[in-house]
């Protein structure tokens, strides 16, 4: 039952450099983070969000952007894969980003992972002048995209016209370090449209829920590969984990009070899996058991502390690699 392991780094959306003032500082602290994962066996990736506005509202607060930052990080490590849980398709023309990942595929000296999703946070979409389209309107995007991508990767002289986007052999090189391309992570569990669209140009998937829930959308992704006629074993299949490790004994109420800010332990408990390594290892095995080969985590107050990191890596990774 081997697994992988990513882990996110702080860059502020959500809300986890707030206690350190200066921008530049809270820059290095997100790279600290980023250079201690790199040295630690357990971890195979790091990995940033792609948002402007901070979560779980709008607030006048640090968020770094996604690819600048993904860019930096790729030069600030050595040896982790340097990912996007997802980028969204909205904010980039298709085409540009496909360019911009080559460039940081041949930067990181192909680390790159490359993550997409058609995107849903209202608020910053509209903030930065990119409207909101309707849901159809915006997987519509997305399956173009995606395309256009995989081509701009794949091919020379790629011709595109679709409803929303148009390429006219648009010459994209270096096209990347890795072979064939850089891997294409496609985030969502939509299962008539994005799970497809895995199936069809994704290297890896990402999806949320619990065992039951991941059991059955992989058995979704297992069926759209057999219609395509795509190995579905060749998909790495990921969720992602919000996790705090308490000590064995420990008051899990007290031990999170930190990290919680103003919210009840009852609130914090239903966006994170509290527990002693033990209990976190069960919990991730049940995951294991109905398909998860890659685990992506996010660890409380990392920023200031990097107790939580090392201490997953030491006590967590070991018993699931």
């Amino acid at each position: 039952m081997a697994v992988k392991f990513g882990v996110f780094v702080p860059q502020g959306w959500r809300m986890d450099l707030t206690e350190i003032e200066d921008p530049a500082e809270q820059y290095e602290a997100m790279t600290r983070v980023a250079r201690r994962a790199d040295e630690l066996d357990g971890y195979d990736s790091i990995w940033v969000y792609d948002h402007f506005h901070t979560v779980p509202e709008p607030t006048r607060n640090t968020t770094f952007e996604c690819w600048t930052i993904t860019a930096g990080l790729a030069r600030d490590t050595r040896r982790v894969k340097v990912g996007q849980m997802v980028t969204c398709n909205g904010y980039r023309n298709p085409a540009l980003l496909a360019k911009m990942a080559s460039t940081v595929d041949v930067m990181s000296h192909g680390r790159l992972l490359f993550g997409l999703g058609a995107g849903w946070y209202e608020h910053e979409w509209r903030a930065y002048g990119y409207g909101f389209p309707d849901v159809p309107v915006r997987m519509r995007m997305f399956r173009e995209a995606c395309e256009i991508v995989h081509r701009m990767w794949t091919e020379d002289g790629a011709v595109f016209e679709g409803e929303h986007y148009r390429i006219d052999r648009p010459i994209n090189e270096p096209k990347g370090l890795q072979k064939p391309h850089p891997p294409f992570w496609i985030g969502g569990g939509g299962e008539r449209v994005t799970l497809r669209l895995v199936a069809r140009w994704g290297d890896a998937c990402n999806v949320f829920g619990d065992p039951d829930t991941l059991r059955h959308k992989f058995g979704v992704l297992r069926r759209h590969c057999e219609e395509v006629g795509r190995d579905y074993e060749e998909i790495t299949r990921s969720t992602s984990v919000n996790v705090h490790l308490l000590e064995e004994g420990e008051d899990p109420e007290k031990a999170t009070r930190r990290a919680r800010g103003g919210r009840s332990y009852e609130e914090y408990a239903e966006q994170f899996r509290v527990g002693t390594p033990r209990q976190i290892v069960s919990l991730l095995e049940e995951r294991a058991e109905a398909g998860v080969e890659y685990f992506i985590v996010y660890l409380p107050r990392v920023a200031y502390d990097h107790t939580q990191l090392e201490r997953f890596a030491e006590e967590v990774i070991p018993a699931l690699s």
